[in-house]
């Protein structure tokens, strides 16, 4: 009933082709947690990978990690990327990880304030503390 944003059918899809997998663990009892979250249900957070500079592998930046999300109900939306990693610097990246023009993203009480136009796509470079 009514449209796919509030039917969720984006969050739906994604639970669908990729659901959780139970794995055996030891029977202490461990709080909730989850290493990101995003504000606004119109961005997905898509990939979580480790930060490869040019050519260099991904096991060369142990200390970074690229968040790649994107807007997916077609509207222009501000939305806050939070996480519990040690994030020391934040900077929007291109898609071959390197640094964009805008340069770095203040990191607020909140998280990383992302602005998103319909559909767009943003890589989010995050240099953790040691």
């Amino acid at each position: 009933t009514g449209s796919f944003q509030e039917a969720g059918v984006i969050q739906r899809a994604y639970n669908l082709n990729f659901p959780l997998h139970a794995v055996p663990a030891s029977s202490a009892q461990c709080p909730a947690w989850s290493a990101f979250s995003v504000s606004s249900p119109a961005v997905v957070l898509e990939t979580l990978k480790q930060a490869s500079p040019p050519k260099q592998r991904a096991e060369d930046r142990p200390d970074a990690v690229v968040v790649r999300l994107y807007e997916a109900h077609g509207s222009t939306v501000v939305a806050w990327l939070q996480t519990s990693l040690p994030v020391k610097e934040a900077m929007l990246c291109d898609l071959l990880e390197r640094p964009a023009a805008e340069g770095r993203l203040p990191l607020e009480q909140r998280g990383v304030r992302l602005s998103f136009t319909p559909f767009r796509l943003l890589s989010v470079l995050l240099v953790l503390r040691q």
